[in-house]
């Protein structure tokens, strides 16, 4: 699985965080990126909604909280990363 990447979309950035892109991305790239290892590792048999909350919430207490409420990722490319995670454990079950 690629490992997620937060990209911010410039056209809703006030001016401030446009100057902060760069850092902002990677800080949350970071968190989401975190939160994927872990929910991978602890992952047990929940459905991909669970997860994908689970996702969120991990990813949300890993940044500083004037930035975690702030941070609204693109719920289905949320749920593609949970789907991934909940595809690759179903497949080492397999194996």
């Amino acid at each position: 699985m690629a490992e997620p990447h937060v990209t911010l979309d410039p056209r809703s950035l006030n001016p401030v965080e446009e100057k902060l892109r760069g850092p902002l991305e990677d800080q949350l790239t970071s968190a989401l990126q975190a939160a994927t290892v872990k929910i991978e590792h602890q992952y047990a048999g929940e459905s991909v909604e669970q997860v994908t909350g689970m996702l969120l919430e991990q990813a949300k207490s890993g940044l500083h909280p004037d930035i975690a409420a702030g941070f609204h990722p693109d719920d289905a490319q949320l749920r593609h990363v949970a789907e991934a995670i909940v595809a690759r454990a179903d497949d080492q079950q397999l194996q």
